[in-house]
């Protein structure tokens, strides 16, 4: 059975694959090429020598000072301290991709939630 709160996981899927994490990251943080990834100063703690990483093959980013570490959703959810729904809705507008649900209702539900904030 489906669960009639939730995005369709092809829409969460589809966001994911057309998201290229390095440019959500550079938003926040100033980023240089090192081999394979990208490495800055982290934004979830102060320091003043690069210990965040970023790897845009994996859409990964790890922390080795604060260990802070997780895909490019979980990037977005803490950086705006928003939700999971949020964060997708965020970057499929980013992208011009309209979001499918598991059910109309929820879709209705849903951008109600949005258009109040």
């Amino acid at each position: 059975m489906a669960n009639k709160n939730r995005i369709a996981k092809s829409s969460v899927e589809k966001v994911r694959e057309s998201t290229d994490i390095i440019d959500v990251v550079s938003e926040v943080v100033s980023l240089k090429k090192s081999g394979k990834e990208w490495i800055g100063l982290c934004p979830f703690h102060k320091e003043k020598t690069p210990s965040f990483t970023v790897n845009r093959e994996k859409k990964l980013y790890h922390c080795f000072g604060c260990q802070a570490k997780g895909d490019l959703y979980k990037f977005v959810i803490d950086i705006n301290q928003i939700s999971f729904a949020e964060a997708v809705y965020l970057l499929a507008e980013r992208k011009n991709i309209a979001l499918e649900f598991e059910t109309p209702e929820t879709k209705q539900e849903y951008e109600k939630t949005i258009s109040k904030k």
